[in-house]
């Protein structure tokens, strides 16, 4: 088997063909009593270390010829082979090692051992790391490392001439330690099992500035990690269907893969498990999420069918939500209220940013009951709009003037969604807080609301440069995939996370977090994180869908002191080619290759 070597978010470099459909033994036929599953949507690959980051001791007869790992192996123990690396524990010293694979990974570890001395099975501790101190650290109850939703830290036996596979989770880093006294391992091949579903890139994008691509790239590749049996939001932690954080991910899934399944099964398992009057993972907002996710779902794939699924529970929804807004068309939504981690300490920002998804939530509702043909809901959810609307605009514009930004609502997040909701007219949300210090205050999931409403602005060239010093400080760090929460600040005096931390530098993983996912247990994995691919595809390359189904679409670029752009986005109909290039005189030329099926508008 060759050697793989990951490109970050470019799976297809992999070469990989689709999978051929699993076909049961014939013997299976008969077994009428068993209960057959569908067959694993996802396809497995084995990854070869690219490095070994470090050992346990440079005495040989300690660790021996660890180089031998670095080698593409075939998968198979062989007796007697000579082509192994040896790990011994004697005198009080146990042999161990760490391994670096590469790029971000979801999936476990293949071991393929030698024929040991004495023939008996050995001892080991198995850690995985998203970075090089995750995999080296203990859990200690103090410093975040934990066992959540995935095992990256326990101990196990390996057989002696046997290939056992071990783990699922999120990683890049392996340690390998030795646990017992007085014992050889021989070490023939270790190899990443890389899980994930076997679907091409069709939206692309590419410009003269090679950060922003990266970065495309990067959050296409974060969302890919996630496109698991269901769409998660962390393949470490938070292996779960968290309904509103999809909404990052479901744009970016438009357009980068478009159509794939996972999203309609997401969809329906968080429908299926929340029986109306009760709100998606406790949280009022996560239940406007869905509405606004199937409207866009809707634009973008233009599945009536599958709209009409949803035609009982939409309607049930949106007839609670409506509930929620008193006659002055101030809104009470109950349960958990909740925009993102980081403005979860201001209370004043919430109700504003609530408000502002209410609004939101009417618009789109009319728009879906209108095409549902349920026209008398669509009326309501329109008068609706307007109240809340006329509210939002009475009630919190004495609040926007109370001080010099940023004050309350205090936080970018709210000020977004106040500024697309139409509460706040773009230009004061940018002026009072969205461009007041630059990527300070930014968040990896609101960050996208943050950017379109910056866009909304025609901020763009600011937004770029937002893009390249927030998501682009992670790369810096040496991230293969945008993490769950980032703050500016973390990066004085931070050393990377696929190094050892040197002395006097600061833990980036370990030192960090809030909330939920202080320290380690801080996902560098999270796809709501992936804002900036699907931005740079609708404002930067222009992609804007104007009818469901994108039957209709408006190409219209804003290069933001780019030189060029080029790229590719998936339709129903086929992919639309797009460049644009900026002339000797400022204007900018655009060609333009799309569908039949699809009509193309650039005024």
């Amino acid at each position: 088997m060759k050697k793989i070597t990951l490109l970050a978010g470019a799976v297809l470099a992999l070469g990989m063909s689709v999978s051929a459909q699993c076909q049961l033994p014939p013997v299976w036929k008969n077994v009428a009593e068993q209960k057959i599953q569908k067959t694993d949507e996802r396809k497995r690959v084995y990854i070869t270390p690219t490095r070994i980051v470090w050992k346990s001791s440079e005495d040989k007869s300690i660790v021996d010829n660890e180089e031998q790992l670095l080698k593409s192996g075939i998968g198979q123990s062989v007796l007697g082979s000579s082509h192994v690396c040896r790990l011994k524990s004697s005198n009080g010293q146990k042999a161990s090692l760490l391994f670096d694979f590469g790029k971000e990974l979801q999936g476990g570890i293949q071991i393929i051992t030698g024929q040991s001395p004495v023939n008996k099975p050995v001892k080991v501790r198995i850690r995985f790391g998203e970075s090089v101190s995750e995999a080296m650290c203990d859990v200690d109850g103090k410093n975040g490392a934990t066992n959540d939703h995935a095992m990256r830290d326990f101990e196990t036996m390996l057989p002696w001439l046997g290939v056992t596979e071990l783990g699922n989770s999120g990683f890049r880093f392996v340690r390998i330690d030795l646990l017992d006294e007085n014992v050889e391992l021989q070490l023939k091949e270790v190899r990443a099992i890389f899980t994930f579903r076997d679907i091409p890139y069709r939206g692309s994008f590419r410009s003269d500035d090679e950060r922003l691509n990266q970065i495309w790239m990067t959050g296409a590749y974060t969302v890919h990690l996630n496109m698991q049996q269901y769409l998660w939001d962390g393949i470490k932690r938070d292996r779960l269907v968290w309904v509103g954080d999809l909404h990052p991910e479901v744009m970016t899934v438009n357009s980068v893969f478009g159509y794939n399944e996972v999203v309609p099964k997401s969809l329906d398992l968080i429908r299926d498990e929340t029986a109306l009057p009760n709100w998606m993972n406790g949280i009022s907002s996560y239940s406007i999420w869905w509405l606004l996710i199937h409207r866009d779902w809707y634009y973008y794939q233009g599945n009536l069918d599958y709209l009409k699924e949803q035609q009982s529970y939409l309607t049930g929804l949106l007839r609670l939500l409506i509930s929620k807004v008193d006659k002055s068309g101030r809104e009470h939504l109950d349960g958990t209220r909740f925009l993102d981690w980081p403005s979860n300490a201001n209370p004043t920002a919430i109700d504003a940013g609530l408000h502002s998804l209410m609004i939101m939530a009417m618009k789109s509702g009319s728009e879906l009951c209108t095409v549902l043909g349920e026209n008398e809901l669509a009326y309501e959810c329109e008068k609706t709009y307007l109240r809340l609307l006329k509210a939002g605009k009475k009630v919190l514009k004495p609040v926007l003037k109370s001080g010099v930004a940023p004050d309350a609502p205090g936080s970018k997040q709210a000020a977004a969604l106040m500024a697309l909701s139409g509460v706040m007219l773009p230009d004061d949300a940018n002026e009072k807080y969205l461009l007041v210090n630059g990527a300070n205050g930014f968040s990896t999931f609101y960050g996208y609301y943050m950017l379109k409403a910056m866009a909304a602005a025609g901020k763009y060239e600011e937004a770029l440069d937002i893009i390249r010093s927030y998501w682009g400080g992670m790369l810096d760090m040496g991230a293969t995939s945008f993490w769950e929460d980032f703050n500016m600040t973390w990066l004085d005096n931070a050393a990377r996370i696929d190094e050892l931390v040197p002395e006097g530098k600061t833990d980036i993983h370990g030192a960090y977090g809030d909330y939920c996912y202080k320290g380690f247990r801080h996902s560098l994995c999270h796809g709501w994180a992936s804002g900036p691919t699907s931005w740079l595809s609708e404002y930067v390359l222009g992609v804007q869908i104007v009818e469901p189904g994108c039957r209709v679409v408006r190409i219209k670029p804003n290069l933001g002191g780019l030189k060029w752009v080029e790229g590719t986005f998936p339709t129903p109909f086929g992919d639309i080619k797009i460049s644009h290039k900026v002339q000797p005189d400022g204007s900018v030329k655009s060609d333009i290759d799309a569908p039949e099926e699809v009509r193309i508008l650039t005024d």
